[in-house]
This record gives C-alpha cells, structure tokens and sequence, in this order.
C-alpha cells in the first residue's frame, strides 16, 4: 500500500484526484504502477487501476493478470471494478471506501457479483485513514 499511496502522492502535481494503484505478481514484485492521469491526459478512463493494470499486462505480455493483486488507495469504482474482474486477478486490495462511487461493497459489489465468470478476493480498509486523508485535504483545496 506504501507505493500505492506514493503514486496517489504524486498525482497531486497534475492537480488529478489523488488515487494510486499498483499490481503486485504472485511473487509480489511490483510489475504495474499508475495513479490518477484524467486531468493530466483529458482521459476520462484515466483511473489509476486502469493505468496499473494496462502497465502491468505489458509488463506480463497477456491480460490476464492470473495470480497477482491490484493494491488501491480507494475503492474502485463500476468501471475499474469490471476492469478487476475481466483481468483476472486473484486479490483486490483497497485502502479507502468510496460511499459515493464505490462498487467493491458501499454502493455496488461488482467482484463478488455471482452472475460473473471471475470474482477475486477483496482485503478492504488497508491504510484506509492515510488514503482518505489525502482525498479529504485534495477536496477542502478545491471547493
């Protein structure tokens, strides 16, 4: 969760919600890194999940992510939760609920969603209080 926090750190300097992710490979290397890029990229499918995990399949070759975890500052959203599933991944770790967005328990649960082919294990409130603190200061900056 350190490096994760890390890049949501540094997601701060393009003045995108601050938000890292990185997937780890079964032997927990890290082999996909990303944060927060919409502002920086006008992408609106900048999320740092889909980030890590793009960077992750090339690092691999494949898309299928089989065996590794994504580590997240918050709790992915509807597309970055769909994201988790159709890549394959073993274990989605989360810092941070998300009560107005979140789809990994608080408004959906797309991963644990029995109708799918793929549902990987959730670990939830990892360095919850730090991952939201860094949201809470980002938002009083900007309203």
């Amino acid at each position: 969760m350190g490096a994760a926090l890390d890049e949501a750190r540094a997601a701060l300097a393009t003045d995108d919600v601050p938000i890292g992710a990185v997937v780890l490979s079964p032997d927990r290397t890290v082999i996909g890194a990303g944060r927060n890029v919409r502002e920086a990229d006008s992408d609106p499918t900048g999320h740092a999940e889909v980030v890590a995990l793009r960077a992750a399949a090339i690092s691999l070759g494949s898309w299928r992510l089989d065996g590794c975890t994504l580590v997240v500052t918050l709790e992915p959203c509807t597309m970055c939760a769909g994201a988790v599933v159709l890549s394959r991944l073993e274990r989605l770790v989360f810092g941070a609920f998300d009560p107005k967005a979140g789809a990994v328990g608080s408004l959906w649960d797309v991963v644990r969603d029995r109708r799918l082919n793929h549902r990987p294990e959730v670990v939830s409130g990892l360095r919850a209080e730090e991952s939201a603190q860094l949201l809470d200061d980002f938002f009083a900056q900007h309203r």
